[in-house]
Parts: C-alpha cells; sequence; structure tokens
C-alpha cells in the first residue's frame, strides 16, 4: 500500500496563512489542517478547501499525525511557535521575516539540532524562475567575481494589499513597515546569490502612502563582503518593476522580474542575450515553494531558505533599522 501523504498545520489563514493552504493543497502531496483563532476564517477554510480546522493550535502538538507545521502568524510570534513545533517532533516552514528582533534564536537552533527536523524561511524569491538562472550564472564564475549589485524595485502597494492599513504593515512591532516587509525579500535574495550582507548604511522615510506612518520608502548602501549592493525601493510608485544587476569583471547579469526575463551582456558586446523565465500565474512560486519544503522533510535538496540564512536577514532587517534610527553605519 501507498504511504499516507504526510499532514500539514498551517497556523493562521490571513493572506499568505490561506495561500499556503491553498498552494500546499495545490501539491497533491499532503493534508492540510487550517488553524485560526477566528472561527469565521475556520468556516472560510473548510468552505473553500474543504480540510479540517482548529482554533486553538496548541491542542494539536501530542498529534503524532501531524508532520509539519507552517507558521503564518505575525512575526513575534514565529520563533516561540517554531520551537514548540520542533519540539513536537515536527518539521517547520515559518513565514518570513523570522522574527522583528534576535530573542530566542539560540532556543530556536537548539530545538532544531535536537529535534533533527528541516526548518526552512519562506522567503519566495528564491522560486523566481529568472533569480534561480541568474544566481547559477554567478556561481559558475563565468562572468568572473561579482562586484557590485543595484536593486532597484518599487510597486503600488494599496493595489496589492488593500488592506494595509489594518494589518501587520502599519506597525514594526509586528513586522511591519517597508524594510521588513519587503526589503527583506531583496536583502535575503541578494544574500543567497552573492553571500551575506556585513555592514550596510540605511536611510528611509513615510513618503506617501495613507493612513500609516512607517517607512514606505528606503535606500540601502551594503557591503556583502567586498561586494558593494545599493538598495532602492519605494512602496507608492505607478508601475510594479524589479530589477537586479550583478556587475562582475567580465560583464553584467541582469534580472528583470517585472518582465520575466534574465539576460547577460559581456565586455565589448553592444546587445544583451536575453533569456525568457515565466513567473507562472500567481501561485506558482508559492506552489514551488510547498514541493521545496516536502522535499526538505524527506531529507531531499531543496531551494528554500535555510534556518542560518533566514538568521541573517533577521539581522540585516534588525541593522537596516537600527543605521536609520540612529543615522550610522552599522556593521553585522
Amino acid at each position: 500500500m501507498p504511504s499516507p501523504r504526510p499532514l500539514i498545520l498551517v497556523i493562521g489563514c490571513g493572506s499568505i496563512g490561506e495561500r499556503h493552504v491553498r498552494t500546499f493543497l495545490t501539491t497533491g502531496k499532503c493534508e492540510v489542517i487550517a488553524c485560526d483563532n477566528r472561527p469565521e476564517i475556520c468556516q472560510l477554510m473548510t468552505e473553500r478547501y474543504g480540510v479540517k480546522t482548529g482554533a486553538d493550535w496548541s491542542t494539536l502538538l501530542d498529534d503524532t499525525s501531524i508532520a509539519a507545521a507552517v507558521i503564518a502568524t505575525p512575526a513575534p510570534l514565529h520563533i516561540d511557535m517554531a520551537v514548540k513545533c520542533l519540539k513536537a517532533g515536527w518539521h517547520v516552514l515559518t513565514e518570513k521575516p523570522l522574527s522583528t528582533s534576535l530573542e530566542g534564536i539560540e532556543q530556536l537552533v537548539a530545538a532544531q539540532q535536537q529535534a533533527q527536523k528541516f526548518v526552512g524561511i519562506a522567503y519566495v524569491l528564491h522560486f523566481v524562475p529568472a533569480l534561480q538562472a541568474v544566481r547559477q550564472v554567478i556561481q559558475s564564475g563565468e562572468f568572473g567575481a561579482v562586484k557590485h549589485v543595484a536593486v532597484n524595485s518599487g510597486h503600488h502597494f494599496p493595489h496589492a494589499r488593500p488592506a494595509y492599513r489594518e494589518i501587520y504593515y502599519r506597525d514594526h512591532a509586528q513586522g511591519g513597515g517597508a524594510i521588513q516587509d519587503a526589503v527583506t525579500h531583496m536583502a535575503n535574495a541578494i544574500e543567497w546569490a552573492v553571500g551575506p550582507t556585513t555592514r550596510l548604511y540605511c536611510d528611509a522615510a513615510h513618503q506617501v502612502l495613507d493612513g500609516v506612518t512607517v517607512e514606505d520608502t528606503v535606500n540601502v548602501a551594503a557591503r556583502n563582503g567586498d561586494i558593494l549592493v545599493n538598495y532602492s525601493l519605494n512602496q507608492f510608485q505607478a508601475v510594479q518593476e524589479t530589477r537586479w544587476d550583478f556587475h562582475a569583471e567580465k560583464g553584467t547579469i541582469r534580472c528583470e522580474v517585472h518582465a520575466q526575463r534574465w539576460g547577460t551582456i559581456a565586455l565589448g558586446e553592444n546587445e544583451w542575450t536575453w533569456h525568457d523565465a515565466p513567473l507562472g500565474e500567481r501561485d506558482a512560486m508559492y506552489v514551488a515553494q510547498a514541493h521545496a519544503f516536502l522535499d526538505g522533510c524527506e531529507g531531499k535538496p531543496n531551494a528554500l531558505c535555510t534556518l542560518d540564512e533566514g538568521i541573517q536577514t533577521l539581522r540585516f532587517n534588525i541593522a537596516a533599522l537600527q543605521s536609520w534610527r540612529e543615522g550610522q553605519p552599522v556593521v553585522l
């Protein structure tokens, strides 16, 4: 008889939690329990996806039928919940950012080592086909060592998240603001491609977004070892565009997420060589992430952000906020 499909507990079924419910089911490789302390949300999950639900995830910690947990609650809750899930013998996928502070990090690392379970952090840009291709080219050494990276990104946040005034985004303590919500994705992606940030200076401001006071515009000048990195992001511009340029010794590798393509131009060439890299429909990256997590639970290679990488990006977030508030560069 075939082995039963693993049971995945999704904790927190707001916008991203519901997406996890949907995309894990889409893999066809697992069953899902949706857990939320709001009865109307539980009812909605059952009606839309036909899944079992629960109101209090902690009552399930002794349930040996559960293989893994997906934590989609506010960022300050992630570490404590992940520790409890690991002690219950579950693999863990936690939403980004890993937390809003380093409190509890040592306990989390110890719990993972003790449980010997897989832990991933849901930095979904790892599953952008163009970025995956660019990372492979960088690591191949074809264009020599990368020496400078320029990251430019912007979008109209109210269009993407109309309820931004009522959710975590409005509060730094809940993981809100552009640094912890958006720049963190880009920093994690760049660190995945060229290595960890070692020093940064950040300036930020609330420029446009109505109804909140957190920053919606960010500039960061960073060093990743001997590589200089510039980040520029705003969350109010009319057009959604994200472009990453990796300037190397022998040429440039470019990733254009909005155009779903990547390209290269070597020194001496006059034209770009472009490669299509379709994103697919909106859920495609998240389905790929779900597949990767299930692979990780089975000990298979995967592209998910690791716990160590997630901790490093948390250090980036904390350093960026500190640098902005103090007006000084910060060494990580």
